[in-house]
């Protein structure tokens, strides 16, 4: 149902250009992995913005890792193992965990600059973290700082070649190895980039959602073409609600950080009621999963379409110098968050499953390799531990390269048309606009994929997929179509894992399945294109 390309094409018919690493996306993971893959093989970087927009763009919080005298890897790890519910592969975490303050000074070194105290690096706490290890940046803006730092390392270096505004369509593969991308330019025009590893860092699937602390960028393009290509995808049930957006009219839903959180401020419901320790002894610091349902629950009881987070108890110089960003987009809604509750709610945030990798980032397609929030490592488990996903960009984006610079090189085509052609089979039909299709399907996911999730909910989701998944046998033609097509394959991948894992588990709750089920479901979830699901035993 879900066809290999999205489009016709014949590879010698079109333009080629050859690098040693293609890499789709930036943010952390593309802007990290392409830094260091340059000190040794040329790379292009294919953005279809600009380097500057991604979902680190947006990261406030900041970036985990050991670097008090007081904490140690051993504490990082089983902190991120119990976030993670029972699904985190071990090895996976332990490389975080030991190699993540590495990179971090990595990054230091090519010219990030995170906040000081006393002349040391600062360090707060975020929710289940059980020690201070949060490294930020100009208070919360962290991910842009770390993307401005590495963009401009990127736009120096006459190793690294940047498409910006193009958009990668499909995967080009063949005997099993991927040997790089179809690419559809901003005039429409296509060309082949052929390359001797490929890497995918095009961030995660927000847009799913109507309501997502996401860009508009973040419609699943990775995970999608990756799916099409016959890679693994893993554990694509498994997706964050971040507890705390903006719910304010005319505002957007703009993340209020966790560390907000971590520095002291409280939750309270419509009534002005605390009601954290109902939920869980950590309270406010509880793990994401859990607040957000609380927060849910609270809304339902009180009929009401938001919570309030309150830091007027904290001094007003602190919240101003430690959430400036935070503080200045909330002036602009005519909130002041010194003197007023600010009314949140959850948002689609963060998705652990995703194109599942080896410990050196490689897929089940030689020579595909995943990066970021596109990939399934095995570090977040059934539920990300807060900042842990700067730190795994950078700790697998190394593994990456190194990985890359022990490949063979890449066999000659058997012809340059070695791909099939794609005739045109595909005809113009349901032609609503493609907007309208997006809106339906992030309403759809929203009621029925969302939070709080149940058989019957799930099995009208599949049916409704069932019927839309006819849009692939149009004519694609224009970005905002192939988005919508990524989004879809998506939308079905989690709503077919959530169906088939009856438990909750993390971010994974369903009603008609309440208790956490160790002994059935203590295992991945695995699809592949053309095949049924199937499940994996923890390692």
């Amino acid at each position: 149902m879900i066809p290999q390309y999205l489009v016709q094409f014949d590879l010698s018919a079109l333009p080629t250009v050859e690098t040693d690493v293609l890499v789709i996306g930036s943010g952390i993971a593309g802007l990290f992995t392409a830094i260091k893959a340059s000190e040794q093989r040329s790379v292009l970087m294919i953005t279809k913005k600009s380097l500057l927009e991604s979902n680190t763009r947006y990261a406030q919080g900041g970036i985990a890792a050991v670097i008090a005298e007081d904490d140690s890897p051993a504490y990082h790890l089983q902190d991120t193992l119990v976030a993670g519910a029972g699904l985190c592969r071990s090895e996976a975490v332990e490389a975080l965990v030991n190699e993540g303050p590495d990179g971090v000074k990595e990054l230091i070194r090519l010219g990030t600059l995170f906040d000081l105290e006393n002349g040391e690096l600062a360090l707060t706490q975020e929710g289940a973290h059980s020690h201070r290890r949060i490294l930020h940046a100009n208070g919360d803006a962290t991910g842009y700082e770390i993307v401005r730092a590495l963009a401009a390392q990127a736009n120096e270096h006459p190793g690294i070649e940047v498409w910006d505004e193009h958009f990668v369509i499909d995967l080009v593969t063949e005997h099993g190895e991927c040997v790089g991308a179809l690419v559809q330019k901003a005039d429409g025009s296509k060309v082949f980039v052929k390359a001797q590893a490929t890497v995918l860092c095009s961030g995660g699937a927000g847009q799913l959602y109507r309501y997502t602390t996401n860009p508009e960028v973040a419609t699943a393009d990775g995970i999608a073409m990756a799916y099409r290509a016959g890679a693994v995808v893993r554990d694509m049930e498994f997706i964050q609600f971040h507890p705390t957006s903006l719910c304010y009219p005319g505002a957007p839903r703009f993340l209020v950080s966790e560390a907000v959180r971590g520095e002291g401020a409280f939750l309270r419901n419509v009534k002005g009621e605390r009601f954290m320790d109902r939920y869980h002894t950590q309270l406010e610091l509880a793990p994401r999963d859990v607040v957000a349902r609380a927060i849910v629950s609270e809304m339902e009881s009180t009929s009401s379409t938001f919570v309030y987070l309150d830091i007027t108890h904290e001094p007003t110089e602190m919240i101003k110098h430690r959430f400036p960003t935070i503080y200045e987009t909330c002036m602009r809604y005519g909130l002041d968050m010194t003197t007023d509750w600010i009314p949140v709610a959850p948002a689609a945030h963060y998705m652990m499953g995703g194109v599942k990798t080896d410990l050196s980032g490689e897929s089940s397609i030689g020579r595909l390799f995943a990066c970021g929030e596109v990939s399934s490592t095995g570090v977040h488990g059934a539920n990300r531990l807060a900042s842990n996903s700067l730190s795994e960009a950078i700790v697998f984006g190394r593994r990456i390269v190194e990985r890359i610079l022990s490949l063979p090189p890449l066999a000659p085509l058997e012809t340059e048309s070695s791909t099939p052609v794609i005739m045109d089979r595909r005809l113009k039909g349901d032609q609503r606009p493609v907007s309208e299709r997006r809106l339906r399907l992030q309403k759809m996911m929203v009621r029925q994929v969302g939070l709080r999730r149940n058989g019957a909910n799930l099995q009208e989701a599949i049916d409704k997929l069932q019927l839309e998944l006819h849009f692939f046998d149009q004519v694609l033609t224009h970005k905002e179509e192939m988005e919508y097509a990524n989004l879809l394959t998506c939308a079905w991948l989690v709503t077919n894992g959530a169906l088939h894992r009856k438990e909750s588990r993390g971010a994974h709750y369903r009603e008609d399945f309440p208790k956490r089920d160790d002994a059935e479901w203590q295992k991945h979830s695995l699809q592949q294109r053309e095949q049924a699901i199937v499940e994996e035993l923890m390692s």
